[in-house]
This record gives C-alpha cells, sequence and structure tokens, in this order.
C-alpha cells in the first residue's frame, strides 16, 4: 500500500565504523532479508491456529489474536489512508498499558511506521525533547493525557496532528479489517526508543524488525520459556523497551495471553490480579517484589508460576524474601534500551546466589578494563557486550561512548566467576536507578537550578534498602532565602510539576557548599560517599 519512504532516520543512523557487531550465529537467528515483525507475531499466529486464543484482556473485553489483527488492521487504516502517513514517519504514541496502546503499537509498527513510546508522566518539557528529536508529526494518546502533550505541540509545530485513542476508534469504524502489511527489509527501523542520558540530554534509541524478533529467539526462547498457555500481568510501562518486550512483544511470541489493568498497580492490587486472573508469569522491579511479599503470604498465588525481576539491580535478600513468601525463585536479568532487552540472565536451577546470571544464548558478554581487555575471573571491570542486537542511536555523538571496537558497553560494573555467571558492582555513570526507573542526575540539576531560591545544586543517587537507590539533592539556598522545612517541600513540588514525577528528590539536604576541584568541578564522587555513609545501618 504505501510507496514512498521517508528516509529522516535511515539518514540519520551511525555511521558503519560506530555500529555495534551483530552476530546471529544460531540456527534461530537466520532471518529474511525481507522481514516485519507483525507479520511474524501476529499475522503468524493466526496462520498457526491461535486465531481463537485470548491475546489482549483487561476488566472490559478479552480479545482474540484474530480480533486483535481485525483492530489493528483497521487502524493501520486510519494511519495510511485518512492521515497520508508513509513508511519511515515517526508516531508518538502516548499511554498506560492498554488494549488500546498495543494496538496502536503494532499497527504502527505494522505499517512500516517508527513507533516512539512515551511514558505518561513525561510533562510537556520532556515531551517537547522527544517530539524534536524524532521530527515527529503524528501522535496516538490516551484521552487523559492529552493535555502536556498538547502544550508541547504549542512549541512544535512539526507535531501537525494529536489523535486520541477514542478518535482512532471511531475513525476506524468500517474500515476493512483486512490490511496488506507493508513490505520492509529487517534492519528497517520499528521503533525509537528514549532513554535518559546522564548529561540529561534524551537519546535515542533505534531498534529494527530484526532487532525485535531476535529479541524473542534469545532470552524469551532460552530462559523465560513461556507457552501459549501463559497469562502475562506486569507493570513495566510498553514505554519501555522492558515492558514492550515483557507485556506484549514476547507474549505474542509464545502465543500467550496478558492482561492490561485500569491505572497502575498496587502490591494488593497485583496479587488480586494475578488471583483474579489466574496469571502464570508476572513482570516487575525487585522494588515491587519486595512490597508484595507480605501481601503473597497473606494471599497464596497458585497459578504464579514465573516471576520475572528487571530494571534494577536484585538484592539477595528480596530474592529470599520473595522465595519464602511464594515458593517461586526470581528470574533476575540485566538488559539496556539500547539493546532492546535481557542479554544476562538464569532461571530454576541455574540461578547462583548473589549472581544475576550467565550471558543468554545468542549473545557474548565479558568484563574488560579501560582498553577493551578482557580481564581475568574474579576482576571488576566494565560490562561488554555484543549479540544479534546492539546500540544504534539517532544522531547521537555518544554513539562512540557506548559502542567501542564493535562491542556494546551499557555502563555497568561486573565480575565473572570462573563458570560464567556475572556479579553486579555498580554503575560508572551519573544514572540514578530508583524503583526500575532510570533518572539522569544532571537533568533534575537543571530543574532545580532554575527555582529562585537555588544558588546551586547537585544530584546524586543514594543507596536505599525498598528502592534501591533514591535521587537526593544537595542544594545550596540564596542568602536571601531560608532553607527549612517548607523551602524542601517546595523544591519537590517544583520538580515534580517540570518533569516527571518519579524524578523528583525524595531527600534534599541544604548545604554551604558543594565540593568542587582547584578548577571547579563537582566532585560527585565525595557527595555518592556522603549519601551512603548516611544511608549505612548503625
Amino acid at each position: 500500500m504505501v510507496t514512498q519512504v521517508d528516509r529522516f532516520v535511515h539518514d540519520r543512523m551511525p555511521a558503519v565504523n560506530d555500529l555495534p557487531q551483530f552476530i546471529f550465529e544460531r540456527p534461530e537467528l537466520q532471518f529474511p532479508a525481507q522481514l516485519n515483525a507483525v507479520v511474524e507475531l501476529l499475522d503468524r499466529n493466526i496462520t498457526k491456529g491461535n486465531g481463537r486464543r485470548i491475546m489482549l484482556r483487561d476488566a472490559r473485553e478479552s480479545l482474540t489474536y484474530a480480533q486483535v489483527l481485525g483492530r489493528v488492521n483497521q487502524l493501520a487504516r486510519v494511519l495510511i489512508e485518512d492521515h497520508g502517513l508513509v513508511s519511515g514517519n515517526r508516531v508518538l504514541l502516548r499511554g498506560g498499558n492498554s488494549i488500546d496502546m498495543a494496538v496502536a503499537w503494532l499497527a504502527v509498527v505494522k505499517m512500516g511506521l517508527i513507533a516512539v513510546a512515551t511514558m505518561p508522566m513525561l510533562r510537556s518539557r520532556e515531551l517537547i525533547d522527544v517530539i524534536i528529536k524524532g521530527q515527529i508529526s503524528h501522535a496516538l494518546c490516551a484521552d487523559a493525557l492529552t493535555e502536556e502533550l498538547q502544550l508541547a505541540q504549542a512549541q512544535c509545530p512539526v507535531l501537525g496532528a494529536i489523535i486520541t485513542f477514542s478518535e482512532a476508534r471511531r475513525a476506524a469504524n468500517g474500515k476493512s479489517k483486512d490490511c496488506p502489511a507493508t513490505k520492509i527489509d529487517g534492519d528497517d527501523v520499528a521503533l525509537m526508543a528514549f532513554t535518559s542520558g546522564t548529561t540529561g540530554a534524551p537519546k535515542a534509541a533505534l531498534h529494527s524488525h530484526r532487532d525485535v524478533m531476535a529479541a524473542c529467539e534469545t532470552w524469551p526462547r532460552h530462559v523465560l520459556r513461556a507457552t501459549a498457555d501463559d497469562i502475562v500481568v506486569g507493570s513495566p510501562p510498553l514505554a519501555f523497551t522492558f515492558g514492550l518486550g515483557g507485556m506484549l512483544v514476547f507474549p505474542m511470541w509464545a502465543g500467550a495471553s496478558v492482561y492490561f489493568p485500569d491505572g497502575g498497580y498496587t502490591p494488593e492490587s497485583m496479587v488480586k490480579t494475578i488471583n483474579d486472573v489466574r496469571a502464570t508469569i508476572c513482570y516487575t522491579a525487585p522494588t515491587f517484589y519486595r512490597r508484595m511479599a507480605p501481601v503473597a503470604v497473606a494471599s497464596p498465588m497458585p497459578t504464579l508460576r514465573i516471576c520475572v525481576s528487571a530494571g534494577e539491580g536484585l538484592p539477595d535478600a528480596t530474592r529470599q524474601l520473595w522465595k519464602q513468601a511464594t515458593g517461586i525463585e526470581m528470574l533476575d536479568g540485566i538488559g539496556a534500551t539500547e539493546m532492546f532487552h535481557i542479554f544476562v540472565s538464569s532461571a530454576g536451577d541455574e540461578v547462583r546466589r548473589g549472581a544475576i546470571g550467565k550471558v543468554v544464548p545468542g549473545y557474548k558478554a565479558q568484563v574488560v578494563d579501560e582498553e577493551g581487555n578482557a580481564l581475568p575471573h574474579g576482576a571488576v571491570g566494565k560490562l561488554a557486550v555484543i549479540g544479534p542486537t546492539g546500540c544504534k542511536y539517532l544522531d547521537e555523538p555518544r554513539q562512540k561512548k557506548y559502542v567501542k571496537s564493535g562491542w556494546n558497553y551499557p555502563g555497568d560494573s561486573f565480575v565473572m566467576d570462573a563458570d560464567g555467571y556475572f556479579f553486579y558492582q555498580a554503575r560508572d555513570d551519573d544514572m540514578i536507578i530508583t524503583a526500575g526507573y532510570n533518572v539522569a542526575g544532571p537533568e533534575v540539576e537543571n530543574c532545580l537550578a532554575q527555582h529562585a531560591t537555588v544558588a546551586e545544586c547537585a544530584v546524586i543517587g543514594q543507596p536505599d534498602v525498598e528502592r534501591g537507590m533514591v535521587v537526593k539533592a544537595f542544594i545550596v539556598v540564596k542568602p536571601e532565602f531560608v532553607a527549612d522545612e517548607a523551602l524542601k517541600i517546595a523544591l519537590q513540588d517544583f520538580v515534580k510539576a517540570t518533569l516527571a514525577p518519579y524524578k523528583y528528590p525524595r531527600q534534599i539536604e541544604f548545604v554551604a557548599s558543594l565540593p568542587r576541584t582547584e578548577t571547579g568541578k563537582l566532585q560527585r564522587h565525595r557527595l555518592r560517599q556522603t549519601a551512603a555513609a548516611s544511608a549505612a545501618p548503625n
């Protein structure tokens, strides 16, 4: 149907010399040159006889694979016929985890458009960065989330149309439920995933149709091992690649079913949902499992068989607490937006206490020194990874930092033992990972610096038992203002109103000055030492 091609993204891919090395050694990773991920994941389920199996469900309806395909095709026709979108155009998706959001993603990608999913909590300031970086002309948005997007649109003329989910459904009524997929190459881009940079400026990680399918053929095949009888629940947003894989793409690969809640989860509602829908697989962050554990003791979940933990480091105490509460050995893993999903993981009998796991079949990983030389077992160094997926930033000088000599560097320090198990040590940059969310300290600093009372500030991550880390701000107040509890609350509210609320500093410490070198460079390591000391148990 689509003959024109928008080459905006194609022309801003990394230079060939800056691309990672890709390996497709395993037989399941041999893909044809022409590859449409949605055809493989959705249309193929129909031809395999899964058309009557339930695919997506919420509190109001349950849709079979065949019914979802019909809705996807109708929406695809709206995008192509009514809005004139062509292959390579970017479409912003704004919504929580819902059937509408899932259908929108599938329709966009099936037609060769590029899906740019965004977190519901993002404010207009953050959306502006996404729209400008991706030069996005159209958006599909949940009805309740239009306000911030409209504020962004007012400053971004390139965004010509905001289509609410309800408008999209009305426009789709009467459209044919048959829509031929756009014929595209496997290396054509399917999605653009924005990730916080340590400088605060967002980076757009690009993933092709082949990347999506390669991710399905690695961790889900060899570690997760979901089946068509599984019912999946979880908290990670579809706007995160962790959530996109766990809550949509990987269940489709297995022919399984996904349940989306109305709104977010509490520990109590998650346990109740698992029992109500007889869920078998759960995805969430370690912080949430820790909060769910006492609820799970009081309300056992007999159908639950797999619990996936990712998004932040899994403390062994949380793993053991969950195992005591449920009898389930948690499935841990480390992944990256730039790699699409998990590349180090272990499950069941292969779990080793304190370790995240082994490299997932299809990938190779090693611990290296500053020059990229492999270190001996037991030595602390940087994690380097290659596989069938890898970092491809859009028009981004930081590509050279993430990819070196063909290897991807996710930004973590690890130790590998003689048996190939990887043990997480620390981030080696300024990223703060709190309750599964990535927060760039400089972005919060830039926000706080705009407040009339702030002379200067620094933001770091402080260790925290419940959340892994919390955002902590050290603030020097201008002399004419009083550094008191009221100001602390005012500054927290200011950040919440300006940035996604999860980025606000849960802890604020007023100081007379910030530690700096003789040349004036901020010494973040000293602030981290101070924060770690104050967080340590007596």
